[in-house]
């Protein structure tokens, strides 16, 4: 879907903490005075020296090897144009934290105020001892053809013009895949291209690399089809300029077998698609609106095979397929370019993989069941954690067999290992469980929607299709709010439970019943209910929503009893708890419990790990539990170590099936080297714990906050297990991003309650 950015969201992203979205991060301690003498001087004049006498060695000193320049002088930015260096800084940074993001690639963006090619490759040139390679970006045409071409012929490391070859290489694997699907030979199809900019040259350059034939293309511009009786035709047109009697794109179009569009939207009729050979494939790429839409060319030709460069239709062409991983494989190697051999292998890697089995991960993502290779699905997902380990490696191979590659890769096992680690695969888990919301959204529903920080929270969700939002609260209050915040929420379900005199009384019976064995009287309830984390939860429980969200103005305990009040827990259980996912660069971390149970027995602890369990493999991982103390193994004695050992040694014989250790040490849980040396018995040898059980609140909930603070690592929850419907508590003062995020959550446990 495309999604409705407003200006002041786009303005407050870029300017909250620090400007920008980078920031550079030192990989050594700096902790004292030795640690300063060698980072600095005296001792930084040994690495020089040794780079001195053998420059290779500044791979081995220095992190050149996976450092990116990300280049642009402004001149062709997004849809802006010219808008010059300084504005296309944040386009930029954007390419950066992709970078960094998808392949673990760091990146210095460096925008240049200077148009004139030959002084622009001669700065950018100047700047190779910096970088292991040089990413182009937003250079207008025809100027980009020039500068790349020069810089890759002069230059020792990777160059590559993303605009050029980004949308070439992805489209070029949809084309292989499409035409095997219609069974037809890339050497006779007749193709159609209408644009001639950067990137739709270097597509049409690509698929003559592929085995499309020059005389079976014609190339088309704003003014009509590029013959070669036009006048002051420049170069690069004249490349791909025919001679036949064909004048109009609808000419063009009679019997072709591919249209590719990278031109404007809205410019091809479904007559005009009606024109083309049976089973025609239309790669209708420009954005956001493309050349036809989808709906439009689906209507028109039931044999049609469509690609556009939109997220909410099939086949999307989206160039984070190839670039991180493209460049991850030439760094590796330490390519000294990007020749046409690596561009190849990287689309015949990515049409490979669409081939494959597709992972549950990828299916649960984006809401489907069976992803499989065919005319809706010819490219990979982006979010296929795959994507790493297949085209790094395809790439860094042929530039080993092409000759270009300085350090050619031994281990092609270990270095799949390294591909993971280098981002952490599961990185992006909050990612996919976005994603796979936005499927199926439900009813969402907010307790503290007099708030500013809910009603942007919920704004987004809207916006995004995340969730249906349901605002609880003071009607004319939160109306202000909105207003007071240029908010677009007028049309979301609003609902005062004062004003709600039936529900109410329908409430106040269901509670009552539920509760008066246990001391509530029929006018409590009444009163209770008109509270609105009580009518919330109320709502959830008799179905007028999916899901109940609240907490961010209230202690966690006064706000999760109306909801055991009201909903309770899963039969078979006996408790809830309280789980925090840390986001770090290692990947996340499941701690539990943090928010609950103040100090849980043995018998307690057990419940706690298997609903923690549960609840991990619910994002798809393996739980690997350690089970904490101040303890290893029965090294020291006490309440404390006894209890978490008693309670290791049950959860064993109740859960045979996981991988369950303890007692032990927080660092030992997680340094697997300690375990091989010290504890070569334990389970977690080979893989380091991940599901980290807190021995009771106190310690689970100093140590998320310890590393949020300190750790710089992304805390989302708690994540209430063991409730019978979903609800889910949001931290204190939680921040607009970790709202989003929970909601995302308790939309994806609704999506899984209700088996959908």
């Amino acid at each position: 879907m495309a999604i409705k950015i407003r200006k002041e969201d786009a303005l407050n992203y870029h300017t909250q903490g620090s400007p920008g979205k980078i920031e550079v991060v030192p990989t050594k301690p700096l902790s004292s005075q030795m640690d300063l003498a060698l980072a600095y001087s005296p001792g930084v004049a040994e690495p020089c020296k040794e780079i001195e006498a053998d420059i290779e060695n500044v791979y081995k000193y220095t992190a050149k090897g996976n450092l990116v320049a990300v280049i642009s002088n402004g001149t062709a930015v997004l849809g802006l144009g010219d808008i010059g260096p300084d504005a296309s800084k944040p386009v930029m940074e954007g390419k950066g934290v992709l970078f960094k993001k998808f392949a673990g690639i760091d990146v210095f963006d460096i925008e240049i105020n200077e148009k004139d090619p030959k002084k622009l490759i001669q700065i950018i040139k100047s700047l190779e001892p910096t970088f292991g390679g040089v990413n182009l970006e937003d250079i207008k045409a025809p100027e980009c053809f020039e500068i790349e071409q020069t810089l890759k012929r002069e230059m020792n490391i990777p160059v590559m013009h993303d605009d050029q070859h980004g949308t070439a290489i992805i489209s070029g694997a949809a084309l292989l895949n499409a035409l095997e699907l219609v069974e037809k030979d890339i050497t006779a199809i007749k193709l159609v291209v209408n644009g001639a900019g950067a990137s739709a040259v270097s597509c049409t350059r690509f698929y003559m690399s592929l085995g499309v034939k020059r005389e079976n293309l014609i190339m088309c511009d704003k003014e009509g089809v590029i013959r070669k009786d036009r006048e002051n035709l420049d170069d690069i047109k004249a490349e791909f300029a025919t001679d036949r009697d064909i004048h109009t794109l609808s000419d063009a179009l009679q019997d072709a077998d591919v249209f590719l569009g990278l031109s404007a939207g809205n410019i091809v009729s479904q007559d005009q698609i009606k024109l083309m050979a049976p089973n025609p494939i239309v790669f209708a790429l420009a954005n956001p609106d493309p050349e036809i839409a989808y709906d439009l060319a689906i209507a028109a030709r039931k044999d049609v095979i469509m690609a556009t460069g939109r997220s909410d239709h099939p086949n999307q062409v989206n160039n984070v397929l190839g670039f991180p991983y493209i460049f991850r494989g030439a760094l590796d190697v330490r390519a000294t370019a990007i020749n046409e051999t690596m561009k190849l292998a990287a689309a015949k890697a990515i049409a490979k993989l669409a081939k494959e089995p597709v992972p549950d991960i990828v299916n649960k993502a984006y809401g489907e069941s069976k992803l499989g290779f065919g005319r809706m699905y010819l490219i990979p997902k982006p979010l296929d954690p795959r994507l790493i380990t297949t085209i790094a490696p395809a790439v860094a191979k042929a530039a080993m067999d092409s000759g270009v590659a300085k350090h050619p890769i031994q281990d092609w096992g270990a270095y799949e290992l390294e591909l993971q680690e280098r981002i952490g695969i599961d990185q992006r888990l909050m990612s996919v469980v976005i994603a796979r919301a936005k499927k199926d959204p439900k009813r969402v529903v907010f307790a503290e929607a007099d708030n500013r920080k809910i009603l942007k929270a919920a704004q987004i969700i809207r916006d995004e299709k995340i969730a249906h939002p349901i605002l609880l609260g003071n009607r004319e209050k939160i109306l202000q709010l909105i207003e007071e915040n240029s908010l677009d929420l007028q049309q979301v379900t609003i609902i005062d439970p004062l004003e709600e005199k039936e529900k109410t009384n329908q409430f106040a019976e269901i509670l009552y019943q539920k509760r008066q064995r246990k001391g509530m009287t029929l006018p409590d309830a009444s009163r209770l209910v008109t509270q609105r984390n009580y009518f919330g939860a109320m709502m959830v429980e008799t179905g007028y929503a999916d899901a109940f969200i609240s907490g961010l103005t209230r202690d966690y305990p006064k706000t999760i009893l109306p909801s055991l009040h009201s909903i309770g827990v899963k039969p078979g259980t006996n408790r809830v708890a309280g789980m925090y996912i840390m986001n770090t660069d290692k990947g996340p971390f499941f701690f539990a419990d943090a928010t609950v149970n103040l100090n849980p027995t043995a018998e307690e602890l057990v419940e706690i790990i298997g609903l923690t369990a549960d609840a991990v493999k619910f994002f798809n991982i393996e739980p690997r539990i350690a089970v904490l103390s101040y303890s290893n193994f029965g090294s020291a004695k006490g309440d404390i170590a006894s209890k978490t050992a008693k309670a290791t040694a049950m959860a064993k014989e109740k859960y045979p099936d996981l991988v369950i250790e303890g007692e032990m040490q927080a660092n030992v849980a997680l340094n697997e080297e300690i375990q091989r040396e010290m504890y070569p018995f334990s389970k977690l040898v080979n893989k380091r714990a991940n599901t980290l059980i807190f021995p009771d609140l106190s310690s689970g909930n100093i140590a998320y906050k310890l590393m949020a603070e300190l750790g710089n690592a992304e805390a989302i929850g708690p994540i209430l297990l063991g409730m019978n419907k979903p609800v889910h508590i949001l931290q204190l003062g939680s921040s607009i991003r970790e709202i989003v995020n929970m909601v995302a959550i308790a939309v994806v446990d609704a999506q899984t309650a209700s088996g959908s």
